[in-house]
């Protein structure tokens, strides 16, 4: 039974590292687009700053060379019709631009053409990249937006799970909590972790003595914890600093949790040896070779009450 269900929390585990591994990696993948988006949009900027610059320095040789100006020209070509006052008067415009054009060159209407064309294609493709950025920068709203609700809904439940354990593990008097330095930006925000024991009013947690610190931390831990219990959890002499009463309450909500994972604790507290139900001793019987003594204290149990 215990294996059964050993494994399938390790299954929903992985399940959940693969979710998550696969939302970062799309966020990863929206930013890199979201900065070619922008490299392709500094390059496009600059050739259409490249395109004007042509265009104001084909417009002065028209005028300057020609006495022609472009919308003159766009505008006769739009309005083919003239009467024949209109055309007099255009015969004798031209007669005398024809006088002041000297040299011709022949390729100038093809190369307006063909920067025009390019230009035109130019600010077809920043329209398009316009709003291709538009819909990435919907996009990483939507996945923040997103990333906000979840990060709020865990974090308040890791908050309730902190306040009920320091309190089992303190008194119900006591006060502790988690308040987020930026509420308007909490995936940046620093957490502030607030603890006063009854009786005290310490600023910081530095305030507190080892062992208050060392509960608030395994308060936070097992905050932590009950939002998805994992199946194992390690504790490496986190007993050290408490004192026997402290010690008591630290080894009956390790039995509480045992119920739904094993816990391995490296110690020296006798209590908590006590406390455990196997031990595993390690020994070093020759210089440089260590040996491991288990000792199953339920056996001993049985064997007491029988």
């Amino acid at each position: 039974m215990l294996e059964s269900r050993l494994g399938e929390s390790e299954k929903n585990y992985f399940e959940a590292k693969g979710k998550i591994d696969q939302f970062d990696k799309q966020i990863a993948e929206t930013r890199r687009k979201r900065e070619m988006a922008d490299e392709l949009m500094h390059a496009l900027h600059n050739e259409v700053s490249d395109v004007n610059l042509k265009m104001t320095s084909l417009k002065e040789r028209l005028s300057v060379e020609f006495s022609l100006e472009v919308e003159d020209i766009v505008s006769q070509e739009a309005n083919p019709e003239w009467n024949e006052e209109d055309l007099k008067v255009r015969n004798e415009k031209l007669g005398g631009q024809l006088k002041n054009f000297g040299p011709i060159n022949p390729m100038a209407l093809d190369s307006f053409k063909e920067i025009k064309e390019r230009y035109d294609f130019i600010i077809k493709e920043q329209d398009d990249l316009k709003k291709a950025k538009d819909a990435l920068l919907q996009t990483i709203a939507e996945i923040d937006n997103s990333a906000k609700e979840k990060f709020s809904e865990v974090f308040n439940q890791v908050r309730n799970n902190f306040i009920n354990v320091f309190r089992s593990l303190f008194t119900a008097d006591d006060n502790c909590d988690m308040i987020l330095a930026d509420t308007g930006n909490p995936l940046e925000s620093d957490i502030e972790i607030i603890a006063q024991p009854k009786g005290k009013k310490p600023l910081s947690i530095q305030q507190l003595s080892g062992g208050e610190r060392t509960l608030t931390a395994t308060a936070l831990l097992f905050g932590l914890y009950l939002v998805k219990p994992a199946p194992f959890c390690i504790f490496d002499e986190v007993d050290a600093p408490l004192d026997d009463n402290n010690i008591d309450k630290f080894n009956n909500i390790i039995k509480k949790f045992s119920k739904d994972s094993q816990f391995i604790i490296i110690t020296h507290n006798k209590k908590t040896m006590a406390a455990t139900d196997i031990i595993y001793g390690i020994t070093m019987n020759e210089p440089g070779v260590t040996a491991v003594v288990p000792v199953d204290l339920r056996e001993y149990a049985d064997t007491i009450e029988a």
